[in-house]
């Protein structure tokens, strides 16, 4: 003791002042409540039989779900093993066994390093027996969850499993673990289930490794993951070498780089990265989701799916599937990053981040090859099925076909009931594109293709831009050029220019392809006189009719002055100018001040400065409004003629693609 004087505070401590102690609530968090199904569960025992150097493991299923037995035939424990390994809770094989810590007498790297993995099994059952048998000594003991909140109810400092009678110890080698009082919501769906989601748990079974898993009797394989069997192309990683008959569906396989050239000599993945050909394949209630890649470490899970952190949304992820080996992740001089379920990694270690940072370059690789071999694949599937599509890909130009081969491709791979309802698939699909060619937005339509509900809306939304079909328009502009052939006299002319100008004033301008007329305003310039039903028998002789359109913002007169009438430049700009003036007063009470405004006069005769003076004829016209023209009926016959070559080749090329588009 050390004596203080009055006022003064006593500083520091004797040695033994302070302890830590570790209060039995810890079994609660560490183990009943820390794993959630019977995989993650039975990994913690199967790895604890392979530091064991179990040659197998068996485990036993009660068809009633009373019991779960595990026994394996290792080395097995005294009971000096016992009470100092497997009963305390935190031991560290790796730092603590000097002969046998890091390497187990076969030479196996150990898979055990926290020391909490035994106190998984409290998270399925309340009773645990476990019997071992190890230098002719056998024993056992019992374990429950109640005894251990008894003994934490009655603040004892560390509980006392029962010993088992010598009656209940049948183990003669290894160890055995029976389960007992077992929580049923967390069993899962059964034996089949159970064994697909061990194999995805370790890379250490089968004959190579000498260790051998089997649930019922029945041996767990590699088969069992079910990944392989349904990969379509493949990428491999160092020295991972598959039995190609586990990959039957295999199509295309290349091998990736298994290292940064910057990492430590010892660092490098093994493994693979696969693809399905659906990702439907990828989902099944046994195997569970097979849409990640695992990460193993020592042969055993060390990260569940570490595409889920690679945070890459392009379409290829949703096809990806695969297992990797990163040793490097868990080295015995290194800290232990695994979580405490072992199920993930602490993300903040530089080893995980140089994983990640190798991965996303790995998938780069991945997505531009798997691209590639999808549209080589799919497509000539595609043409197996439908034969007519081969000819859909002949008739396109080189700059479109690898488009539209990507588009076969993608539709092919879309979740569809029926076969037939892919055909229909393929049929919209070809005539989506043929307008998308039209546009110029091939490409932007192409990527779009995701799902069907995306590939709907992209159509819908294309339709309300599309007033009709490209095929629609040609139909129209050859049933109007079809009667311009048959025009013979001037009469002829102008009856044929009346109905059928007015309706398509491509004729004078392409980019007036859908100007569309107003009645409201057809009234105003009546009531202004520019439009009249009345006219004197004067008018009737010199002029066949006159109309207002409108297109994108710009408003068109247009009039049509009969064929046999000469017409001279002043009469033609006097009257231009009457229209524009009084088509500015209608528009200017409407709120528009600064309208833009064409008028076009259509002459059968030519004005006499068009030959001998053109630039004055311009000028008048350009003094009417920027824009307006002269245009006279023959030439508009002769360009609807030249066109007429063009557009009846465009139909034969319509006949064609439907013909085509029938027949898928």
């Amino acid at each position: 003791m050390h004596d203080t004087p009055p006022g003064e505070i006593s500083r520091g401590g004797d040695a033994g002042t302070y302890r830590m102690t570790v209060d039995l609530n810890v079994l609660d968090h560490l183990g009943i409540h820390l794993y959630s199904n019977i995989a993650a569960v039975l990994t913690e025992a199967v790895a604890n039989a392979w530091d064991a150097d179990a040659a197998s493991v068996d485990i036993k299923l009660d068809p009633n779900a009373e019991w779960i037995e595990i026994i394996d035939d290792g080395v097995g424990m005294t009971v000096s093993d016992m009470n100092e390994k497997y009963l305390r809770v935190g031991y560290r094989r790796r730092d603590e066994d000097a002969e046998h810590g890091k390497f187990t007498a076969k030479g196996r790297q150990v898979m055990g390093r926290k020391g909490l993995g035994k106190l998984s099994l409290f998270s399925i059952a309340g009773i645990i027996d476990v019997q071992s048998a190890r230098d002719g000594e056998a024993h056992g003991l019992r374990m429950s969850v109640r005894g251990i909140h008894e003994s934490v109810k009655n603040n004892e400092p560390y509980y006392s499993p029962d010993p088992l009678s010598r009656d209940e110890v049948t183990v003669t080698k290894g160890t055995k673990i029976v389960l007992k009082d077992i929580k049923r919501q967390r069993l899962g769906r059964g034996a089949a289930a159970l064994r697909k989601r061990l194999a995805r748990r370790f890379s250490v079974i089968g004959e190579l490794h000498d260790f051998a898993i089997t649930i019922d009797d029945e041996a767990i394989t590699t088969e069992d993951r079910g990944d392989l069997p349904i990969t379509q192309f493949l990428w491999t990683f160092g020295g991972f070498e598959p039995d190609l008959s586990s990959i039957p569906k295999m199509l295309e396989r290349e091998q990736l780089p298994n290292r940064f050239e910057p990492w430590p000599d010892h660092w490098s993945v093994d493994g693979w990265i696969g693809t399905a050909s659906l990702p439907k394949q990828l989902d099944s209630e046994d195997t569970g989701n097979l849409n990640g890649i695992v990460v193993f470490a020592r042969g055993r899970l060390f990260h569940e799916n570490i595409l889920d952190k690679v945070n890459d949304g392009r379409l290829y992820t949703k096809y990806l599937t695969g297992q990797i080996e990163a040793e490097f992740l868990d080295e015995d001089d290194k800290p232990d990053i695994a979580t405490s379920d072992r199920q993930r990694v602490q993300e903040d270690d530089e080893r995980y981040a140089a994983l990640l940072s190798f991965l996303r370059s790995s998938l780069t690789k991945v997505e531009k090859r798997w691209t590639e071999w999808r549209r080589k694949h799919e497509v000539e599937k595609a043409k197996e099925t439908s034969p007519a599509l081969a000819e859909w890909f002949d008739t396109l130009p080189e700059g479109f076909r690898q488009s539209a081969e990507t588009l076969v491709a993608k539709l092919s791979a879309l979740p569809v009931d029926e076969e037939e309802d892919r055909k229909l698939l393929y049929r919209h699909g070809i005539l989506a594109f043929e307008r998308m060619r039209i546009r110029g937005s091939t490409e932007e339509f192409v990527s779009s293709v995701h799902d069907v509900d995306k590939l709907l809306k992209t159509l819908a939304d294309r339709d309300a831009l599309e007033a009709a079909l490209y095929r629609d328009i040609v139909r129209s502009r050859l049933e109007a050029i079809k009667e311009f052939q048959g025009i013979v006299d001037e009469d002829a002319k102008e009856k044929v220019l009346q109905n059928y100008l007015f309706d398509h004033l491509w004729l004078l301008d392409a980019a007036w392809e859908r100007a569309t007329d107003s009645e409201i305003m057809e009234s105003r310039l009546i009531d202004e006189e520019v439009i009249t039903d009345d006219l004197t028998e004067k008018e009737r002789l010199g002029r066949v009719d006159i109309a207002y359109r409108t297109n994108a913002g710009k408003h068109i007169i247009v009039e049509l002055k009969k064929a046999t009438r000469k017409m001279m430049l002043l009469e033609l700009q006097a009257q231009g100018q009457t229209y524009v003036d009084k088509l500015k007063k209608i528009l200017l009470a409407q709120g528009d001040p600064a309208p833009n405004i064409e008028v076009v006069f259509v002459l059968g005769k030519p004005v006499d400065d068009e030959k001998d003076n053109p630039d004055r004829v311009k000028a008048s016209m350009a003094a009417v409004s920027p824009g307006s023209r002269i245009v006279h009926y023959d030439s508009l016959i002769q360009g609807a003629q030249t066109a007429y070559s063009e557009y009846l080749k465009k139909s034969k090329e319509l006949d064609r693609l439907e013909e085509i588009v029938d027949r898928i």
